[in-house]
């Protein structure tokens, strides 16, 4: 069994985890809860009520008070992070696998329907087999409202790169079927969501949120879309990087490579470094996060302004370097400096 970024699990109690990154240790899946079964929630599956967990802080404050078991300071990365046995998973949701389903589905609902539209037009767009995109999210769990955003993932790299470039044409069009976020009203109520987990000034958000390419709007309804590679282009397997904590710092640095920006996780090569304030040390090679939020937020040439956690990392090969991973903390961030 293979598990990555934008599938989704469900353990024995009826929790669903959304998965995060492409490497996880043997017998155990690193996922975050995401819809938690409650008498009192919003959301319905047949019988029963979910609640949906939205900030990386409540997912973890939850852990601790319910499922404290799948806490586990894992030494390879460094980090005390949730990972969940696969002996304890129920149900494994593939994005592809709800995609197939829904496209010979008879009577979607109206989410699913523009869904399907979505996918057929950026498919059509940019010449990509149906085969190459997933439906993720509150569509994947089946949970999703007539309001919900519709999360899409496209797998392989030369799919990704074809699509973004395409969408950045499309984007530009008068009339496209999709739209960037660029009226202030759309801008705010995205900012007031996303600053609940990352702290930032509007000015900030605005900056750099308009001008992003994998999200937008579609017939009313907001969408993302995840870029993810295939297995076979994913060369890291579980232990053979080390991270460890350095502690954490912010920092100004020019950006020198964008090739990875637009996948999850995203990475950030970087050069001429100043540390601002918080830990020293050298050398810091990049800027990487596994949240999709942190995606395309430089361009090549750029001089940024980061905070984040510093982590020493070590290959197999006895190389070491630093770099500053994003999305752990609501006070990290990444603006144009």
């Amino acid at each position: 069994m293979r598990f990555r970024e934008g599938d989704l699990i469900e353990d024995l109690n009826g929790i669903i985890f959304d998965v995060k990154g492409l490497v996880h240790p043997p017998n155990r899946v690193v996922a975050f809860p995401r819809f938690i079964p409650s008498a009192v929630g919003d959301r319905r599956r047949g019988p029963v009520r979910y609640n949906k967990v939205y900030s990386l802080s409540a997912r973890y404050e939850w852990l601790e008070k319910n499922s404290p078991q799948y806490l586990i300071h894992d030494e390879v990365f460094g980090d005390r992070i949730c990972e969940v046995p696969i002996n304890c998973i129920a149900h494994h949701y593939r994005p592809i696998d709800r995609l197939r389903k829904l496209h010979t589905c008879e009577q979607p609902d109206s989410l699913e329907r523009d869904a399907l539209e979505l996918v057929s037009f950026l498919k059509k767009s940019a010449r990509i087999a149906w085969n190459a995109f997933g439906i993720s999210g509150s569509i994947l769990a089946k949970l999703h409202k007539p309001t919900s955003d519709i999360d899409l993932i496209v797998y392989a790299r030369d799919n990704c790169r074809g699509l973004h470039s395409v969408l950045k044409s499309l984007l530009s069009e008068e009339g496209s079927m999709v739209r960037p976020y660029r009226e202030e009203k759309e801008l705010r109520l995205l900012f007031d969501f996303r600053s609940k987990d990352t702290n930032m000034s509007f000015e900030d958000f605005v900056r750099i949120e308009s001008r992003k390419v994998l999200q937008g709007k579609y017939c009313q309804h907001d969408y993302f879309i995840r870029c993810i590679k295939n297995w076979n282009e994913i060369n890291e397997s579980y232990g053979d990087i080390k991270y460890h904590n350095a502690g954490c710092a912010r920092i100004r640095a020019k950006v020198t490579d964008t090739s990875e920006a637009i996948f999850t996780p995203c990475f950030y090569k970087i050069d001429d470094i100043t540390v601002l304030d918080g830990d020293v040390a050298e050398p810091i090679a990049e800027i990487a996060s596994f949240r999709g939020r942190f995606c395309e937020q430089a361009v090549e040439g750029e001089v940024v302004v980061a905070q984040g956690k510093l982590e020493e990392v070590r290959d197999k090969k006895g190389e070491e370097y630093f770099r500053l991973l994003l999305g752990n903390e609501p006070s990290d961030f990444m603006v144009l400096a």
